[in-house]
């Protein structure tokens, strides 16, 4: 009968949950609320920027291969801000640098070119996964915080327990229910960002190896244009 009389009279609405809640328990909730709110954005802001940047790459490599005069494709796309342009930009500097004397070395010219090049590709590499590291942090660290959260309300629960000398349902269920409410929360912000953070890393992983693929094949073209200036 006391069971029934609580399930009547109690409201576990996530909104009177959160009103209730201890002052701790609602710091808690609130941090992981705008953790969550932060990773969304990040999440739906990466995943327009990697469709558009994969999109503006297929037609930047297009392009490319199907012209036939580096310096003037150059000179149109090399001030690109995609990152296959700045692949791309980084060896024609390099070319160029190391073909102005009346010498050429052309093996120290080939090794320059690959080192700036691949340095480009790791610099742009990090750039996109730069706010990723959040989604990873929200991933490993909102449930221990939702578990502060819990052990801090089950910690309520014992000490009106103590105060009350009574352990009905009606002395603890509150506590315990905002100690649940905060590890639902935690695993709402966790979840989505440990899903999307692995998600995001293979693909910025696939975009890595398509300027790696990128820089090799622009090389080689480079390569073959150092033995006719021979």
């Amino acid at each position: 009968m006391e069971l029934l009389v609580l399930a009547q009279g109690a409201s576990f609405s996530p909104i009177e949950l959160f009103l209730q809640a201890d002052w701790v328990v609602k710091a808690v909730i609130i941090g992981l609320a705008l953790a969550s709110i932060w990773a969304w954005t990040i999440i739906v802001s990466f995943m327009l920027k990697i469709g558009r940047i994969n999109k503006d790459s297929d037609r930047f490599e297009r392009d490319f291969w199907a012209s036939a005069d580096i310096d003037g494709f150059y000179g149109s796309h090399g001030k690109s801000d995609l990152p296959v342009a700045k692949v791309f930009a980084a060896g024609v500097a390099e070319w160029r640098r190391s073909t102005n004397g009346r010498t050429i070395d052309r093996a120290g010219t080939r090794e320059r070119l690959a080192t700036a090049m691949d340095a480009t590709i790791a610099a742009e590499s990090d750039r996109l996964a730069n706010r990723l590291n959040f989604l990873a942090t929200t991933g490993s660290v909102a449930p221990f915080v939702g578990l502060f959260g819990t052990v801090w309300g089950i910690m309520r629960s014992f000490a009106a327990i103590a105060a009350e000398q009574n352990s009905s349902l009606a002395v603890v269920a509150p506590g315990i229910a905002e100690a649940l409410f905060a590890t639902a929360i935690g695993l709402f912000a966790a979840i989505p960002a440990v899903i999307a953070y692995n998600r995001f890393s293979h693909r910025l992983n696939q975009y890595e190896a398509r300027m790696g693929r990128f820089a090799d094949g622009f090389h080689g073209t480079l390569s073959r244009e150092l033995e006719r200036e021979g």
